[in-house]
């Protein structure tokens, strides 16, 4: 294929909605478009081709990904519309009968746009919208690259989910889980450090259960990156667990690469609510895992994923909850209200929560989560640390301290992608502020 920049370029929007894994896999389709000389604009701006890379993790994700359909058709009517990931895998037809799509790419198709676009230019055939969302087992492997223009790269290692939790829709859009081979991911790792980026962030749906087809488990995937030069911050994204090992913590302390910070997900500490999850542990596991992580990590933050008004959820189920988290040392809260997912056991369920009292959960909860973040952060004023700064706007320089806590400096040197110490002298609400040593 003739991948020769066009004159003048096409211009295509990139827009990602979701979890760090689909910034990975939009990462690597950027690039691809970039090889073929399209520009990259932003949503909203004039454009030949829009690519949306979607969510169903939630009603709420649905309902983002028909908005932003529509404002796309709205800003660049000309264009052709390509929507494609989880949402467009489960609700294909919902999205066919929108106003200017041109295209549907299910979780494994959407790799192969070059090819669908390709067969679009040379196709007679007067199908209004072409629609492919055939499922996979193949891997596909993914990394942000310059194109993004990020500071951090988001590295994909593992992909679908064996686990049946009751309440997700993930495996049935993802499939089963499947894995890049060590060597490869290695690969890719010293490519994205060739080319500037310092820290990178291990992706999946279950990193955890990462594990190569020779038996090489994920402890052994970060020893073999900590000895990268080039790499100097290591990140996981979210943790099952009942994934998370001594020797795996051990790994990553002795790498003296991996940062103060961990996603380990909750959903509920009524034991009660998650037996009926299917989840893989119950509350007294989960403050252990905590207590084994901060042994390791004694300054590291924690984050995690909770459920409000899951099914049978009551007064006294819900206060299980707050009270854990309210207890523990989780400072990062990504609350959700429970969300009805097509062909999930959950969505089938007695004993659903009213809206309005699912509200006043979440409401309750996200609080919790940011006085215990604002207690956190509090903490740090006065230390120092180490900050990688991402952009700047009005000489004011922005990045993330260790604990994943956004970090601000008022500075005239060209801090880009680069990891200085910085004194910190107070808390903002939102961020803290310092200057650099």
């Amino acid at each position: 294929m003739d991948i020769t920049p066009s004159t003048p370029s096409k211009r295509v929007v990139l827009h990602t909605l979701g979890c760090r894994l689909n910034f990975s896999e939009t990462g690597s389709i950027a690039q691809g478009f970039m090889d073929r000389g399209y520009e990259i604009v932003d949503l909203g701006e004039p454009a030949d081709l829009v690519f949306l890379n979607t969510c169903t993790v939630t009603d709420g994700a649905d309902s983002t990904c028909r908005n932003l359909i529509r404002k796309a058709q709205t800003s660049a009517p000309e264009a052709k519309i390509v929507v494609a990931g989880c949402y467009a895998q489960m609700e294909a037809e919902k999205i066919k009968q929108m106003t200017g799509v041109d295209l549907i790419l299910g979780t494994s198709e959407k790799y192969r746009v070059f090819d669908y676009l390709d067969q679009g230019d040379d196709s007679e055939s007067e199908e209004e919208v072409q629609v492919r969302i055939d499922k996979s087992n193949e891997f596909w492997g993914a990394a942000t690259t310059l194109a993004d223009s990020h500071t951090r790269a988001f590295l994909k290692i593992q992909d679908g989910c064996n686990y049946v939790c009751s309440f997700c829709i993930i495996p049935f859009a993802r499939g089963r889980s499947r894995t890049l081979p060590i060597r490869d991911v290695i690969a890719q790792a010293q490519t994205l450090t060739s080319q500037g980026f310092k820290e990178v962030v291990l992706t999946g749906v279950n990193v955890g259960e990462y594990e190569s087809t020779s038996g090489e488990k994920l402890s052994q995937l970060c020893q073999e990156l900590a000895g990268l030069d080039g790499l100097s911050r290591l990140r996981l994204s979210s943790v099952e667990p009942n994934t998370i090992t001594r020797e795996l913590l051990e790994t990553l302390k002795n790498s003296g690469k991996y940062m103060d910070h961990f996603h380990i997900p909750l959903q509920s500490g009524s034991d009660k609510i998650l037996k009926l999850m299917r989840r893989k542990y119950d509350s007294a596991f989960y403050r252990e895992v905590l207590a084994m992580v901060k042994e390791y990590f004694p300054k590291a933050s924690i984050g995690a994923d909770i459920i409000a008004g899951f099914p049978d959820e009551t007064e006294e189920d819900y206060l299980a909850t707050f009270n854990l988290l309210r207890e523990s040392a989780v400072t990062h809260f990504h609350v959700f209200p429970f969300s009805k997912r097509q062909n999930t056991t959950a969505a089938k369920m007695s004993g659903q929560v009213a809206a309005a009292t699912k509200k006043k959960r979440v409401r309750d909860l996200i609080m919790l989560g940011e006085a215990k973040l604002d207690e956190l952060s509090h903490s740090l004023v006065g230390e120092r640390v180490d900050v990688l700064f991402e952009s700047q706007k009005d000489g004011v320089w922005e990045g993330y301290c260790p604990q994943f806590v956004k970090v601000k400096v008022h500075s005239e040197l060209d801090l880009a992608n680069q990891i200085r110490p910085v004194q910190l002298m107070s808390w903002k609400g939102k961020s803290l502020e310092g200057f650099v040593l």
